[in-house]
């Protein structure tokens, strides 16, 4: 298969290259490249891989950092007590602007992700196993392409899945792959359980694409070999994306435990205003921490921040940190499922006040505003994603403090909006209202109050607003019964 056909991340590497191997003489590893690169991988029993697992601390590189062994052990034990045998399932979506990591691998290496898959699946006795990739990503080519080349343990498919924010959450994937909305489940269930959490009822481990490359790694290596690099409680390499003012993003591998600083410099960056890590259900550090940064989850917890998924990026110093934290906060509150009420109101609510603070003329209480909806937010919603949205933007409002007061006591810090941070190009519809027309019947807020706001008078507080997918029945309702026929949908 022709590199040409797919869109390759850029690949760079400090110290030791092991999940990057081969990329410095190979645009993708076919078959044949694969092998001559990694030697071959002995099949491992359900035991030694569950000891090796626990031997490296083997944990989710999706974001939870949920120790691999113990969810291994969680459906084992389901597919004991029950008879039926797991099912395997890649989490290859990857719909965080910020992100690529997966991207790269299952578009320039998916043999060794298919390497840790495939070895768990003959180990534990697995009746299936699932690749879940992005539609339109580079994985809709790739991975069938790699499993044209190669024997499997047992039937494999590739299920392709919308490119949205949380279509990567565990639940949302598992519910995709059944045939069902691709949404976090409204009630939680373990997909170790099988059951309604699990592929087909069946007991489920899954893991992110990179979990699976990491297991591949170190059965290769061995305990000893695979700690080489990295610290002693965090052995191993990482992949980082690390996002460029104007350019594509880079994945890189480093040991982990290595200091954020370097890894900058490394790529020609600066820290600016502050570096974001973790992506956007990460948290804002400020250039002088951020420069020391230990790039393990001990290191950047002990300052209040989480690796997450490993995507960095920081702020350049000519952009207006106010208006790119809107911006995203905008984006994350029109992402969500909608499905509860932190994701209904809360995240919508602290995405207005900060529009308001970025635009300039907002009220003294915008940022207590924000703050107050996202702390309703947190720890009440059906999935993670009210939670890391209240980090990213409470730990931005700290970091940019200085731009925050700018923005609170006058006009603004005085720079443009220049999009440094990665959002994708706009989607769906936004409501527009006519202040011509306009005359404050306030009945577009009773049909649409997850959407429309009224202000002091009794007028929408917005002139133009954005319309998530859950919102849109609620948009047109509005729309078809404005009495005064003030509001538009727009594409």
């Amino acid at each position: 298969m022709s590199g040409a056909a797919l869109t390759l991340p850029q690949v760079r590497w400090l110290g030791t290259a092991r999940l990057t191997a081969g990329l410095d003489r190979h645009q993708r590893l076919d078959l044949a490249a694969h092998t001559r690169v990694h030697p071959p991988l002995a099949p491992l029993d359900r035991d030694a891989l569950l000891t090796l697992a626990d031997a490296v601390d083997l944990r989710g590189r999706g974001g939870a950092g949920f120790p691999f062994a113990r969810k291994a052990r969680a459906t084992l034990a389901t597919a004991d007590r029950t008879g039926a045998p797991p099912v395997i399932v890649v989490n290859g979506t990857e719909g965080e602007p910020p992100s690529a990591k997966d991207k790269m691998l299952l578009a320039r290496v998916p043999h060794l992700v298919l390497d840790g898959a495939c070895l768990a699946a003959a180990a534990f006795g697995a009746e299936e196993i699932v690749i879940g990739v992005g539609a339109g990503g580079p994985g809709e080519i790739s991975v069938p392409a790699a499993l044209d080349e190669r024997d499997l343990p047992c039937s494999t498919r590739t299920v392709c899945l919308p490119e949205r924010f949380v279509s990567g959450e565990s639940g949302a994937l598992i519910r995709g792959v059944n045939g069902l909305p691709v949404l976090p489940a409204p009630l939680k269930a373990r997909a170790a359980d099988g059951g309604t959490g699990g592929v087909r009822r069946r007991p489920t481990l899954l893991s992110n694409a990179e979990t699976w490359a990491q297991l591949a790694i170190a059965a290769r290596l061995g305990r000893d070999g695979y700690a080489e690099v990295g610290t002693a409680a965090e052995p191993g390499t990482i992949l980082l994306t690390v996002n460029r003012p104007g350019a594509d993003p880079l994945v890189a591998e480093v040991p982990a435990g290595t200091p954020l600083g370097p890894v900058l410099d490394a790529f020609g960056l600066a820290p600016g205003e502050g570096v974001l890590v973790g992506g956007y259900h990460g948290a804002w550090l400020p250039p002088l921490d951020a420069v020391g940064a230990p790039l393990s989850r001990a290191g950047l917890a002990g300052l209040g921040a989480t690796l997450g998924a490993g995507a960095i990026v920081p702020l350049p110093s000519d952009t207006c940190p106010v208006g790119e934290i809107a911006r995203v906060a905008a984006w994350l509150a029109a992402e969500s499922a909608g499905q509860c009420g932190p994701c209904r109101r809360g995240l919508p609510d602290a995405a207005e006040a900060l529009a308001a603070l970025a635009a300039g003329g907002a009220p003294p209480t915008a940022v207590e505003d924000a703050r107050r909806a996202l702390g309703a937010a947190q720890g009440g919603g059906a999935c993670s994603h009210p939670d890391g949205t209240a980090r990213f933007v409470l730990t931005a409002l700290d970091v940019f403090a200085q731009d925050v007061d700018a923005h609170l006591s006058g006009p603004g810090c005085g720079r443009a909006v220049r999009g440094a941070l990665p959002l994708p190009r706009a989607e769906g519809v936004r409501l527009e209202v006519d202040w011509s027309r306009c005359d404050g019947h306030g009945l577009c807020a009773v049909l649409a109050p997850d959407l429309i706001r009224l202000g002091p008078h009794g007028y929408p507080a917005s002139s133009t607003i954005p319309v998530a997918a859950w919102q849109e029945h609620d948009a047109r309702r509005a729309v078809n019964q404005c009495p005064a026929l003030a509001l538009h949908i727009q594409p």
